[in-house]
């Protein structure tokens, strides 16, 4: 899961706190008055950002190198499996209700299964891809 761990540069806001910019994704972007709130304000606002992407049916980034003075912020598993479906859809052109015909359930329940805030089992995730002819492995490491 590498790949979607998130470097972010931290800055001073110049008023005793910090911003947090995302070199990867630009839509994504914070301040907080801590270091610990502004990793976390991070990964709210890296979240938040998929929306956009899955709105305007954009491939969603995957993360860069983390450099020194960076920090990094690691997506959850639940989100890196929709962002998965995400960049699959994309980039075999497969709109929303096109998936919905392929796993033969309604467009509202595709509607969900992409709602980055929604939870969403990761079977149906799998069941997904595998519609889209691709096949969802876990690792442990």
């Amino acid at each position: 899961m590498s790949n979607y761990l998130y470097p972010a540069t931290v800055e001073s806001n110049n008023e005793g706190g910090f911003i947090a910019n995302f070199r990867d994704v630009p839509e994504a972007t914070t301040e907080a008055w801590n270091l610990e709130d502004l990793k976390n304000n991070a990964r709210d606002a890296l979240i938040s950002a998929i929306d956009f992407y899955i709105e305007d049916r954009r491939a969603f980034p995957f993360g860069s190198t983390v450099q020194s003075g960076d920090i990094a912020i690691e997506l959850p598993a639940s989100v890196v499996a929709k962002i998965l479906l995400l960049n699959t859809m994309v980039k075999a052109n497969v709109r929303p209700i096109d998936l919905a015909r392929k796993m033969s359930i309604k467009p509202q329940e595709v509607t969900r299964l992409t709602d980055i805030r929604h939870a969403t089992k990761i079977d149906t995730i799998q069941a997904a891809l595998r519609a889209l002819g691709k096949e969802l492995i876990l690792e442990l490491r």
